[in-house]
């Protein structure tokens, strides 16, 4: 393992005092102390696995392997640590701290271990080789979602040497494929769904913790997101040759299609996240969005601002779902006419929505220039978790004792994580990672992929209380609210 690091600036070192108070019961400024070290171990050895789709599936079995060997020579049983391999290879694992008498059901807790793809060539820094420099983490994987991985394995370590003693059965579970085909956690709840009965699942593949300088403006935990699904328009033709062109044109067809897409505006609707996300949304006044956003929550979708939306994309891709062409395909021959045109569009569905009428939109758009639609990946539902719960109001309190005044809200994610599964299997999910970034400097899945390390120290120290919270009714009794 190569990692480089930093003289650590002033400002980290303070933060590091002030996050000594979160350590629960007696324990030290050492034990805190050592207790971040080995978390930054763990991150720097997961950044060191390659794991994107490129280096094949056994690169996630070795990161699954490595995490569960840390906890095995850490007295977790070796009955209660699997690292599940799918029949492509790719290895998932999943761990159980076991209550010896529970009294709950058990709560899951999810990371990813694969990345997207990083090219040397594209980045300042090698991607997959851990950095620390200016008080940043640089690798791939870092933010995205090997912090989370990392946090839940530390604390998993922390809480066995403190001889925390749970209620109830907290589970470990990292997939392989998160990036991709997601096929691992479809894999999990359909084979191995006993290990992963739950109450709820927190995942950390998402949330924000939104740092704008060094002031926290709002703490948002995903409750929802919205369906994934893509289509594929294809227009035939005859086709010829280039010198006799015909009234009509597969590519013409097409994109006739794809304007009237264009020209489309699903209709606005609020689902009791978003609502409360837009009523709450904190916003710099003359934000442009700031009315726009109260307008929608108020349900005022007559006021002219309204008409500004599909200018703000975030905003707009909370109200409503959005399709929109992604990869288009045509012809074989610079002198011939096309047989063929192919366009895939991907569709954001919002939760509440029924995917079958979406894509009846579509197949009404394309009619006219007889047009075919396709499901490419069809839908898959995923209704949103409850607000009012016991895995909510626990993630809350702790974001209100860590950043008292600061605005904790609902969010729906506008893409598509594990997390959709897992609700579509009957288990509610809570998505938070407490590491607080500023949203304009976010890197996954681009170039010199970074977080802030006394970030991860701090969503560290935070992940600790939270589940000393959920895995003991004392704690949960105790705790400030």
């Amino acid at each position: 393992m190569r990692v480089a690091r930093a003289s650590q600036p002033a400002a980290f070192l303070a933060s590091l005092v002030l996050l000594i108070p979160w350590a629960a019961g007696a324990a030290t400024a050492t034990a805190v102390s050592n207790h971040h070290e080995r978390a930054r171990r763990l991150l720097a050895e997961l950044v060191e696995v390659d794991t994107s789709a490129s280096a094949g599936p056994a690169a996630t079995r070795n990161a699954a392997e490595r995490m569960a060997d840390h906890l095995r020579r850490s007295g977790f049983p070796a009955e209660d640590v699997h690292v599940l391999v799918m029949p492509d290879g790719a290895g998932n694992l999943v761990a159980r701290y076991r209550a010896r008498q529970p009294r709950r059901r058990p709560v899951l807790l999810l990371a990813h271990l694969d990345v997207v793809e990083a090219l040397r060539s594209d980045w300042s820094v090698a991607p997959f080789e851990f950095l620390e420099r200016d008080g940043y983490f640089y690798g791939r994987g870092v933010w995205d979602n090997k912090a989370g991985a990392a946090i839940l394995i530390a604390n998993f370590l922390r809480l066995k040497g403190e001889g925390f003693e749970p209620d109830r059965d907290l589970v470990i579970v990292f997939t392989a494929d998160e990036e991709t085909e997601q096929a691992s956690i479809q894999w999990l709840l359909a084979e191995h769904r006993p290990l992963l009965d739950a109450e709820f699942a927190l995942n950390t593949d998402g949330g924000r913790v939104i740092l704008r300088g060094d002031r926290i403006e709002a703490v948002s935990i995903e409750t929802s997101e919205k369906v994934y699904a893509s289509y594929a328009l294809e227009a035939v033709n005859p086709g010829g040759h280039s010198s006799l062109p015909r009234t009509d044109n597969a590519i013409y067809d097409l994109t006739a299609v794809l304007e009237r897409l264009h020209a489309y505006e699903f209709p606005i609707d609020l689902n009791e996240t978003t609502r409360a996300f837009l009523a709450e949304w904190p916003m710099p006044a003359g934000d442009p969005q700031l009315e726009i956003a109260r307008a929608l929550a108020a349900g005022h979708l007559d006021e002219p601002v309204v008409m500004q939306l599909v200018d703000h994309p975030y905003v707009n891709s909370i109200a409503r779902t959005t399709c929109v062409p992604t990869q288009l395909s045509a012809g074989h021959a610079e002198n011939a006419l096309p047989n063929s045109a192919r366009a895939v569009v991907n569709c954001r569905i919002l939760p509440q929505t029924d995917p079958a009428d979406i894509e009846a939109t579509l197949r009404r758009l394309a009619e006219p220039s007889n047009v075919t639609v396709t499901a490419l990946y069809p839908p898959v539902a995923s209704p949103p978790s409850a607000i009012d719960t016991e895995a909510f109001a626990a993630v809350r309190s702790i974001a209100q004792q860590a950043w008292p005044g600061v605005p904790v809200l609902p969010a729906m994610a506008t893409g598509a994580t594990d997390g959709l599964y897992v609700r579509n299997a009957g288990i509610p999910t809570y998505t938070i990672d407490f590491l607080a970034e500023d949203p304009d400097d976010d890197r996954t899945h681009g170039r010199d992929e970074r977080i802030r390390s006394a970030s991860y120290y701090q969503g560290l120290d935070l992940w600790f209380r939270l589940l000393q919270r959920l895995g003991s009714v004392s704690t949960a009794a105790t705790s400030a609210p």
